[in-house]
């Protein structure tokens, strides 16, 4: 039933015409999420991968993971988020409790130097030593994400539950927003339970 399915707009974003009977909430501040949010079945979040990662933040913590997200970029797949069927996939989170639904960078501290330190996937060492940078992806499937050293060849990825840094500095970059400091470790992992993905 769409009156158990609203719409959540970010940067003043309008939804297509096939979303017109919906319940359209413009989101300013991602507190309004919560409230927003109960009692609906579905939401479909119009927004980027940053837009998305923040609604699925909020979700996880309070703990509404059973509501369905149908993320719609643009115009197209307005259809298939108000009908298609959800399925269940992982959540990656990092330890500071943010979602990422693209990707995650761990980077130098500035442009000019490197990550020193080491990067591990569950048991599988990363790295160790210095590198200019490691790009760390949700997966659809288990074992949840995968990662790679950002080393200019071609990427060598190494999937599982977690990844883990520890170094003697870095930035963490999530869904293309950098944290607001410097770092000395930084974990990303498989949330115990998965988001309901519409599409």
């Amino acid at each position: 039933m769409t009156g158990d399915i609203a719409v959540l707009a970010f940067g003043g974003r309008r939804p297509a015409r096939a979303l017109n009977s919906l319940q359209c909430i413009q989101v300013d501040d991602p507190a309004a999420i919560d409230a927003a949010v109960r009692g609906l079945s579905r939401v479909i979040v119009l927004g980027g991968d940053a837009e998305l990662a923040t609604v699925l933040t909020r979700l996880m913590r309070a703990e509404l993971l059973d509501v369905e997200v149908a993320p719609v970029q643009g115009f197209a797949g307005a259809r298939r988020a108000l009908r298609g069927a959800a399925r269940r996939v992982p959540l990656i989170r990092d330890d500071t409790a943010t979602a990422v639904v693209g990707s995650a960078l761990w980077l130098p501290p500035d442009q000019s130097a490197s990550i020193h330190g080491e990067g591990v996937v569950d048991d599988t060492v990363l790295f160790d030593g210095e590198v200019a940078g490691v790009r760390i992806e949700p997966m659809a499937t288990l074992p949840g994400l995968r990662a790679a050293v950002l080393d200019g060849r071609r990427r060598r990825w190494v999937s599982g539950r977690a990844a883990q840094l520890g170094t003697t500095g870095a930035r963490v970059v999530r869904d293309g927003v950098a944290g607001p400091r410097e770092v000395k470790r930084s974990t990303l992992y498989r949330h115990t339970t998965g988001w309901l993905r519409v599409g």
